[in-house]
C-alpha cells in the first residue's frame, strides 16, 4: 500500500465541519492512477483495515479520524472495513461505496411537488441495496450546507456519517448498511449561518415516546383483515348513507390503554351504541399532550404514547371488522416552533413562509405552512394520502380550515398583506386544499374529507372544477361541520324555556342554508371544555329538566338534515367538562352509583336513536336534497314547538316533533300529509327507559280530515315536556 494523495484543505475542512455536499466523492473507494484509493472517516478509531477476498490492508491515519491508502488494484473489490477501537473491533460495510438508493423519477417528482407517495421516497426505509441490507436515509433540506446522520448506531455522533446532496432536488441521501428497524436517528443540519441543529425526520413513520424526540426506523408488518370493509367502502356514497359519528380522544377514552387494548374495548362499545363511525382527535405525533394532538411535529407517525404504528393499524383493523368507519383529525393548518422539528428546518424558513408576519399564527403561538411552495404542498398532500392508504383511514376531518383560507385571520390591519388581487383570500391555501381533496378522492375511493370551516366561504363542499359566484372553484370537501347550527341551537337551549320564544329563530335559521353545503352537525370536544360546560350542564333548570332537555336536543339533532357527531361522555350526559387528564366519568354508568337510569337511560336513548336512524332512510338518504325536508310547524314560538317531515327517496316520511317547554301538551294538533292515515310513535325521548316521565303515545294516531298547518289532515299527539318524538306511518 502506498500513501494516498492528501485530501485538499477545503474538502477536509468541509467534511469535518459537516458541510460537505458530496462526501461520497472523497470517502469510499475510487480508481486513481496506479490503483484504488480508499478513504474513510472514523473518529476515535485506532486503526482501519480494508478487507476483501485474499486481501488485508491497513490504511494510514491522516489525522482527525481520517484513514486512507492506495492499493495496487485494477478494480474496486467487494470490500469491508475492519475498524479497531480501544475496546472492540467492528467489521462493517463502507456506506460510501454505494450508489444512491433513490431513483431519478422520485427526485423529479419531488422537484415538481407531485410525488403522491412521498413517504416511500423520503425518510428512513429499511431495504436491501446492492445486495446488502440496511436503511436508506433521505431528507429534504435545500438550504443546508451539509447534513449528517446520527443515531444510537453512532452513539449520537454524526461526524462519520455525512450525507450527499442529490443535485437541485434539495434531497440528501445516505444508505447505511447494517442498520434496521428500531434504530433511533436524527439529522444534524449545517445551517447557512454556520451553526448546527439536530432535527427529527419530518417524514419519520415512527417516533420515540414523548418527551423523547428521536425518529425511529420502521417497517410495517401488519397483516390487514378488513378486505370486506375496504371493498364495500369503495362503492359507498357518504351523502346518501347513514353517518353517525362518535368523537374520541384516544389517550383519555380509557386512560392508560394502548392501541391494542383499545381495540378490545372501543369497537364493541361503539358498535353497541350504533354509531357508524368514530372520529379520532389527532393521532399524529405531538410533543405536548395538552394540545390534544393539534400541534403536530410527526405528521407521518401515529403517537408513540399508545404503541407502534402497527398497533394503531391493529386498532383501525378491529374497528373495520366491527363495521365501524374511522375518521382522523388532520392538522395541515400549522405546526409548533420546537427547535428539533420543522421550524426553520434547514436554517432558513422552509416549511413556513419567509415573511415572519405571514408565518406566525397569531392565536396558537405556532407557524403556518407555506402553501405556495410546491415541496411543502407535496408534503401535506402526500400526508393526507398516506393516512388513507397506509392506515386504511376512511375520512379526514381537516382542522382549522378558516385559519388557512384568510390572510387576515386573527390579524389586525397592517399585520397582513393582501393577495395579488388585493383580497384577503389565501390563494395558495385554496389551491392546496383543492389539490389535496382532488388527490384523495382520486386515489382513495370511498374516503370522505370533512372541513372544520367556521365562516360562510362559498363552495367548501362543491367540486373543485365548479366555479361559484365568488370566482373560486369549490374546495372539494365531501362534508363540512355546521358551526352555525351548533352555535345557534346551543344558544337557544341555554335560555330558560319562558324566554325561548324570543330566540325561536335560532333553531330554524339553519334550514335557510341547510343545502348550501353538505353538513355534519357537530357537538364536539370544543363545546365541552374551557368553561363551556358539558352538554347537559348547558341546559337551564333542575337536574331532571337539564337531562330531559339534553335528550330532547339529541332527538332533534338526529332528525335534523345533516350527519351528526357527538363527543365522548355526552352520550351518557356526563355533567362535568371533559378533561384529557381523566377522560369520561364512566362511574356514572355503574348501577351501584344510582339505581335510577339518569345516565344509563341517556346512553340507551343514543343507542335507540342510532338504530332507528340507521333503519330509517328518510333520516339520511336525502340529507343534501331540499325535497327531503318539509316544515310542518316552524313558528310555534310561544309553545317552543318544532315539527317537520323528512322523506326518503321513495317519499316515505318520518315526522319529528320537539317540545322545548317543560309542560305537557295534550292533543297538540299537527298537520300531516293526506296519504298517511295512521302514524305510530317509533321514538320518544321521555320514555321511562331513558329516565323520562313516560309521557308517550302508546297507541297509533289516526289522521283526521281536519286541515292544519297547511296540510289536508292532522293528528293529535301528546307532546312530552322537554321531549322529542318521532312518528312513522303505521
Amino acid at each position: 500500500m502506498r500513501a494516498a494523495p492528501a485530501l485538499g484543505d477545503e474538502d477536509r475542512r468541509r467534511l469535518l465541519a459537516g458541510a460537505h455536499h458530496d462526501p461520497h466523492a472523497v470517502l469510499g473507494a475510487h480508481p486513481v492512477p496506479g490503483g484504488v484509493l480508499f478513504r474513510t472517516l472514523r473518529p476515535y478509531a485506532r486503526s482501519v483495515t480494508v478487507a476483501a477476498d485474499g486481501l488485508r490492508a491497513r490504511l494510514r491515519a491522516e489525522g482527525d479520524g481520517l484513514f486512507s491508502g492506495v492499493l495496487p488494484l485494477r478494480n474496486i473489490p467487494d470490500y469491508r472495513l475492519l475498524v479497531a477501537y480501544e475496546d472492540a473491533e467492528l467489521e462493517l460495510h463502507d456506506p460510501y461505496r454505494f450508489l444512491p438508493a433513490i431513483g431519478e423519477l422520485d427526485l423529479h417528482l419531488i422537484g415538481e411537488g407531485r410525488h403522491e407517495e412521498l413517504w416511500r421516497a423520503l425518510g428512513a426505509r429499511p431495504m436491501t441495496h446492492q445486495g446488502v441490507t440496511g436503511t436508506r436515509f433521505t431528507v429534504w433540506a435545500p438550504n443546508a450546507l451539509g447534513v449528517r446522520l446520527t443515531g444510537d448506531f453512532s452513539y449520537w455522533d454524526g461526524t462519520a456519517l455525512p450525507m450527499r446532496s442529490l443535485g437541485g432536488s434539495g434531497v440528501w441521501e445516505l444508505f447505511l448498511p447494517g442498520v434496521g428497524e428500531g434504530a433511533l436517528y436524527k439529522f444534524e443540519i449545517a445551517r447557512p449561518d454556520g451553526g448546527h441543529s439536530l432535527r427529527a425526520d419530518p417524514m419519520a413513520r415512527r417516533t420515540e415516546c414523548p418527551p423523547a424526540t428521536a425518529s425511529v426506523v420502521h417497517a410495517s408488518h401488519h397483516d390487514w383483515g378488513d378486505a370486506a370493509w375496504m371493498a364495500g367502502r369503495a362503492g359507498g356514497r357518504v351523502h346518501e348513507l347513514p353517518f353517525s359519528v362518535y368523537e374520541v380522544h384516544l389517550p383519555s377514552w380509557r386512560p392508560g390503554l394502548t392501541y391494542r387494548q383499545l381495540a378490545e374495548q372501543l369497537p364493541a362499545y361503539v358498535k353497541d351504541l350504533g354509531f357508524t363511525h368514530v372520529e379520532l382527535m389527532p393521532v399524529a405525533e405531538h410533543p405536548f399532550g395538552g394540545s390534544w394532538g393539534y400541534q403536530v411535529t410527526g405528521f407521518y407517525a401515529p403517537t408513540a404514547r399508545l404503541g407502534t404504528p402497527d398497533d394503531f393499524k391493529y386498532l383501525v383493523d378491529a374497528l373495520h371488522r366491527a363495521g365501524i368507519g374511522v375518521i382522523v383529525d388532520w392538522v395541515p393548518a400549522h405546526f409548533p416552533k420546537d427547535a428539533w422539528a420543522l421550524a426553520e428546518f434547514d436554517g432558513r424558513p422552509l416549511y413556513e413562509p419567509a415573511d415572519p408576519l405571514r408565518a406566525a399564527h397569531p392565536d396558537w403561538g405556532t407557524l403556518e405552512f407555506d402553501y405556495g411552495r410546491t415541496e411543502v404542498r407535496n408534503f401535506l398532500v402526500a400526508n393526507a394520502v398516506y393516512w388513507c392508504e397506509e392506515f386504511h383511514i376512511d375520512g379526514l376531518r381537516v382542522d382549522a380550515v378558516a385559519s388557512m383560507l384568510y390572510l387576515d385571520y386573527s390579524r389586525e390591519p397592517g399585520q397582513w398583506t393582501p393577495n395579488a388581487h388585493g383580497g384577503r383570500e389565501n390563494l395558495d391555501a385554496v389551491a392546496f386544499l383543492q389539490e389535496m381533496n382532488a388527490t384523495v378522492y382520486r386515489r382513495c375511493p370511498g374516503v370522505v374529507t370533512i372541513a372544520e370551516e367556521s365562516t360562510a366561504w362559498d363552495g367548501v363542499t362543491r367540486a373543485t372544477h365548479h366555479v361559484g359566484p365568488s370566482g373560486f372553484g369549490g374546495l372539494g370537501f365531501g362534508l363540512k361541520w355546521n358551526m352555525g347550527w351548533m352555535h345557534d341551537s346551543l344558544a337557544y337551549l341555554a335560555h330558560e324555556p319562558v324566554h325561548r320564544a324570543y330566540h325561536h329563530h335560532e333553531m330554524t335559521f339553519s334550514m335557510v342554508y341547510a343545502y348550501s353545503e353538505n353538513y355534519v352537525l357537530p357537538i364536539s370536544h370544543d363545546e365541552v371544555v374551557h368553561g363551556k360546560r358539558a352538554l347537559v350542564s348547558k341546559m337551564p333548570g333542575d337536574w331532571w329538566q337539564r337531562r330531559a332537555t339534553h335528550r330532547a336536543y339529541l332527538g332533534f339533532m338526529w332528525a335534523h338534515p345533516g350527519k351528526q357527531l357527538l363527543f365522548m361522555g355526552q352520550e351518557f350526559a356526563q355533567g362535568a367538562e371533559w378533561s384529557e387528564a381523566h377522560g369520561p366519568d364512566w362511574w356514572l354508568l355503574d348501577p351501584s352509583y344510582s339505581a335510577e337510569p339518569d345516565h344509563r337511560g341517556v346512553r340507551d336513548l343514543v343507542r335507540d336513536l342510532n338504530r332507528t336512524y340507521a333503519a330509517t332512510p328518510a333520516l339520511w338518504q336525502r340529507d343534501t336534497d331540499p325535497e327531503g325536508f318539509s316544515w310542518i310547524e316552524g313558528d310555534a314560538r310561544e309553545d317552543n314547538v318544532f315539527a317537520f317531515l323528512r322523506y326518503d327517496a321513495e317519499g316515505s316520511p318520518l315526522l319529528a316533533i320537539s317540545n322545548f317547554s317543560p309542560v305537557v301538551r295534550h292533543e297538540y294538533r299537527v298537520g300531516t300529509p293526506e296519504a298517511v292515515p295512521v302514524w305510530r310513535e317509533v321514538l320518544n325521548t321521555d320514555d321511562r327507559r331513558y329516565g323520562g316521565g313516560g309521557v308517550v303515545n302508546a297507541e297509533p294516531l289516526k289522521a283526521e280530515p281536519t286541515g292544519w298547518h297547511g296540510r289536508p289532515a292532522s293528528i293529535l299527539p301528546v307532546l312530552p315536556p322537554l321531549g322529542t318524538i318521532w312518528l312513522r306511518p303505521a
